[in-house]
């Protein structure tokens, strides 16, 4: 076999697993801490088309659990400077960003030419215009809850929204998208009951949590694509 940077996860997915792959297109919203390391996750795996949007600039903030946060990118964008990342991993990458402030609708870059959507976002209000539209344009989409205030990884797990507890995001998700008589949302929730912090308004985060989430939803993505059709 001709060594490749694809190699080793060709023994486990087979050449058609990394066609697939390589024929993927998938758009991640948000570029935070779980945002950022489902984006390591899916391009190290051999996605061939992305999609970033995120409004934010790298702060400081960012240093302890975003995989793309370093002193030198503070004030950068945060989806310019995971481009410069992934396009050293696997220059070939076709790789498209958008700053969410610059876009009226941003829910509106979903049609059916994505493999995947991906909502890694905070507010309520925007999760529900990402899930809305991947469910018109009949994408699979999958959504994160709340990864702030928790400790333990372990915690973490895939299922359908109906079928999530403890998580307060999930609960609010849970409410909001029955209104909307939508149904079969697959996230990403913890059943960890969320730690009080003293500073209200702000959630407290850790490196292990997010980094985590963010790593098993790029891993249901990718058997999901690899999966499809067989």
């Amino acid at each position: 076999m001709e060594e490749t940077w694809t190699n080793r996860t060709e023994l486990l997915i087979g050449k058609e697993g990394i066609k697939k792959l390589k024929r993927a297109k998938v758009i991640v919203y948000g570029i935070g801490g779980v945002g950022s390391f489902v984006v390591e996750g899916l391009v190290r795996s051999g996605i061939g088309h992305i999609v970033l949007v995120d409004q934010d600039v790298i702060s400081i903030s960012n240093l302890n659990r975003q995989i793309h946060a370093s002193h030198k990118a503070i004030g950068r964008e945060k989806t310019e400077v995971m481009k410069e990342r992934i396009l050293d991993i696997n220059p070939e990458l076709v790789v498209e960003t958008y700053n969410a402030q610059e876009i009226e609708k941003e829910e509106e870059l979903i049609n059916g030419t994505f493999s995947y959507v991906i909502d890694a976002v905070d507010t309520v209000k925007t999760k529900l215009k990402i899930i809305e539209k991947a469910k018109i344009e009949k994408v699979s989409v999958i959504s994160c809850m709340g990864t702030g205030n928790k400790l333990d990884p372990t915690r973490l797990e895939i299922a359908d929204i109906q079928k999530t507890s403890v998580c307060p995001l999930a609960r609010v998700m849970r409410k909001e998208l029955k209104k909307r008589k939508i149904q079969k949302v697959k996230v990403l929730y913890s059943k960890e009951e969320p730690i009080s912090v003293k500073e209200a308004g702000v959630p407290g985060s850790i490196s292990f949590v997010p980094s985590t989430a963010g790593l098993i939803i790029a891993g249901e993505v990718i058997k999901d694509i690899i999966n499809k059709g067989e």
